[in-house]
This record gives structure tokens, C-alpha cells and sequence, in this order.
């Protein structure tokens, strides 16, 4: 088994991997698109929360062997393979339709694979290192009644499948959260936020993905155009807010943090702290799926008319989640917080009102140019900062 080394970098294996994620993520997207309605989403995200920890496993485990030989090869692609086959199910995850396999017990089966393999590649790895073996124990006596939970909530169903898998989904985090991270391994913090950068990347160009799937078999007009050109806006200030400065930031706090303190840090800050930011994203998809209709005109969905309340709230619920988990995400990197942009969060919260009495163009409209006046004042303000950061090496913004 070759072992990464710090500066270590992304490797092809890997960015298939992160395809086979977001054909997952799309799939999820697809599900609260045909379920818009609140316990669509809430399931919606359910899924997302499972598919992204089962995601974040395997980012560990490339960031201590290299993903495209050996045992890394063979871990990723049967995950590859397993993730691939939770999307397929992730349709009938919660509803099985009649005649063939039962959707929740595949998405459960997957699950325990993907599970079952990152223990196991981890194990044969660890040994020697005892601290990693104690660390897996530990990460196993969550992992375990997290995944018995899912084969639980395939024999159930109704709203009792939907707490379940709830239950199943917090013990896994908070059972990863009790468990600590004194015993896991980062040798390379370039390779690790470079990881989480790229997923973050894809997540946004599945939202761009979905402007256009929403529309793509209909003839082309001016509110089509309009409706495409402010997603993209929106998709576009996102990225900005990530991909800016931010994620060389992060990179640098993760850089030098003290060996003792590395691991828990990536824990913290990408495990953790990214799932809100991709799950915002996931709801922004949703919302701009839901206005391209609109501006479409497709059935029930006039250009004049306001958006639904789950069309609403998840256009700017996703927006207001993303920027707070991005002001904790370099909060906890150890950056001051941005205040300016929980502002932004904040003066968004009226368009969930708003938004049910306006054309579906003028919210997204207001969210797009909310976005980018917080963006202009960025430029502004910290432009000097900027100037610095992206062209003479790293320092605190």
C-alpha cells in the first residue's frame, strides 16, 4: 500500500468517485422535485446527510493510502459501485412501488457496503498504529445501529420510515462527533481541502444542471433565457463565496494547524461543516428547477404566478444555509466571522413571505442581486486583502 504524503493531489479514481456522487446528488434533487412538499425535502435530505457521510469516509480513507492502487483502488471502486446503486434506489427509497427488488432494503444494503468496506480498507491499513485501530472501534459502535436503523425503517412505513432513518442519520454523525478524532490520519491537508473543494465544485454545476434539465424540452424564450441567466447568477455567487479566497484559507488553517489538532479540524470544518453548505446547494437546485418551470410555462406554472412555499423556501432557505455553514466553516478554521454575510442570510428571511406574492422571476431576481451587492461590498472592502491572498501566498483574511 503506497501512502499519501503531504501536497499530495486529487487523483482520476477519485474524481470518478465524485461523479458517481453526484449522479446521487442529482437523483436527490429529483426526488424533492417530485415530492414538494415538506417531508419531501426533509427525506430529500435524509438521503443527501447519508450519501455525504458515506462521501467524507472515503476522502479519509484516500488522504492516508492513494485511491488508484492497490487497496485503495478496490475500496473505491466497490463504493464506487455501492453509492451507484443507492442512487438507482433512491427514487422508491421511502414509497416502494410493486414488482421488483424493494428499493429501501437496496439503499440499505449499499449502505452497509460502502460502510463495511471503508472499516475494513481501514483496518488492514492501520496495522502497527494502534491509536487508528482504537479510532475505528469507536467510529464502528455508531456505524453498526446506524445501518441496522435502515434495514429497520425497509420493514416499516409511512412517517415511521422518515424518523428512523432521522435517528439513524444523527447517530452516525453524533456517534462520529463522541467517538473523537485523536486516532485519524490526515497526511495531507492540500490533498484533503482540495477533495472537498472539488465536491463542492460538482454540487454547483448540478444546480447549473438543473436550470437546464428543467427546460430542456422546451422551445427557447425570453423568460427561459431570463429565468437561466439568474440561476446561473446565483450558482455563480456561490462559487465565489467558496472559491474566492475561502478555500485557500481553509487550506492554510489546515496547513498549519498542530499535528494534535489537524484531524480533529478536518473533522470539524469539512466533515461537518461542509454537509450544510452541499445540502444548501441541494435546496438552491431545487428552488432554480422550480423557477425555470415556471418560466417555462410548464403545467400549473405560469411566469406570473409566485412560486410554491417549498419552491420558495428551498430557493432561499438554501442560500441563507449555505452562507451560515460558510461563516462556521471559517470561523471554526479560526477566521473572524463575516458578518456581512450573515447579514445577507438574514435580509434574505423576508422573501420566504415575499416570495408567495411575487413573480417567481422577481424572488429569484432579489436573491441574485442580494448575493452580488454582498459580493460588490467584498470587493470593496477587502480588496486589498484580496490582492494579497491571491497573489503573494496565503494570509489571514
Amino acid at each position: 500500500m503506497e501512502r499519501v504524503r503531504e501536497g499530495a493531489v486529487s487523483t482520476p479514481l477519485e474524481l470518478f468517485f465524485d461523479l458517481v456522487f453526484v449522479f446521487a446528488l442529482t437523483q436527490v434533487t429529483g426526488f424533492m422535485a417530485h415530492h414538494p412538499d415538506s417531508e419531501g425535502v426533509i427525506r430529500g435530505l435524509l438521503v443527501l446527510g447519508l450519501l455525504w457521510w458515506s462521501w467524507g469516509s472515503y476522502a479519509w480513507l484516500g488522504n492516508v493510502i492513494k485511491a488508484d492502487e492497490g487497496l485503495g483502488r478496490f475500496a473505491v471502486l466497490v463504493a464506487m459501485a455501492a453509492m451507484f446503486v443507492i442512487a438507482l434506489a433512491i427514487p422508491e427509497a421511502f414509497d416502494d412501488s410493486p414488482g421488483g427488488w424493494s428499493s429501501p432494503c437496496t439503499l440499505a444494503v449499499g449502505y452497509l457496503v460502502l460502510r463495511v468496506m471503508h472499516l475494513a480498507a481501514f483496518w488492514a491499513l492501520s496495522a502497527g498504529d494502534a491509536g487508528l485501530r482504537h479510532q475505528l472501534m469507536r467510529f464502528a459502535v455508531a456505524m453498526v445501529p446506524a445501518t441496522t436503523l435502515l434495514f429497520i425503517a425497509a420493514g416499516v412505513g409511512g412517517q415511521a420510515r422518515t424518523w428512523i432513518w432521522a435517528a439513524a442519520l444523527l447517530l452516525d454523525l453524533g456517534g462520529t462527533w463522541v467517538g473523537g478524532a485523536s486516532g485519524w490520519r490526515l497526511r495531507s491537508a492540500s490533498h484533503f481541502a482540495e477533495r472537498h473543494g472539488l465536491i463542492v465544485i460538482i454540487a454547483l454545476g448540478e444546480s447549473v444542471v438543473a436550470i437546464g434539465v428543467g427546460v430542456s424540452d422546451k422551445p427557447l424564450s425570453g423568460p427561459i433565457v431570463a429565468a437561466s441567466l439568474l440561476g446561473l447568477a446565483v450558482s455563480a455567487a456561490l462559487w465565489f463565496v467558496y472559491f474566492d479566497t475561502s478555500a485557500t484559507l481553509a487550506e492554510d488553517a489546515l496547513s498549519h494547524a498542530p499535528e494534535e489538532d489537524r484531524a480533529r479540524l478536518a473533522r470539524d470544518a469539512y466533515s461537518y461543516l461542509h454537509l450544510p453548505m452541499v445540502s444548501g446547494i441541494a435546496l438552491v437546485a431545487l428552488g432554480l428547477k422550480k423557477v425555470v418551470e415556471h418560466a417555462a410555462g410548464g403545467p400549473g406554472a405560469e411566469l406570473s404566478e409566485p412560486l410554491s412555499a417549498i419552491g420558495v423556501s428551498a430557493l432561499v432557505l438554501g442560500v441563507v444555509v449555505y452562507l451560515c455553514g460558510h461563516v462556521a466553516f471559517l470561523c471554526r478554521c479560526g477566521y473572524p466571522i463575516k458578518y456581512h454575510r450573515l447579514l445577507t442570510a438574514i435580509a434574505l428571511l423576508p422573501m420566504l413571505l415575499i416570495g408567495r406574492h411575487v413573480p417567481s422571476l422577481v424572488t429569484l431576481g432579489a436573491v441574485a442581486a442580494a448575493l452580488h451587492v454582498m459580493i460588490a461590498f467584498e470587493l470593496w472592502r477587502y480588496a486589498e486583502r484580496r490582492h494579497a491572498l491571491r497573489h503573494a501566498g496565503h494570509q489571514h483574511d
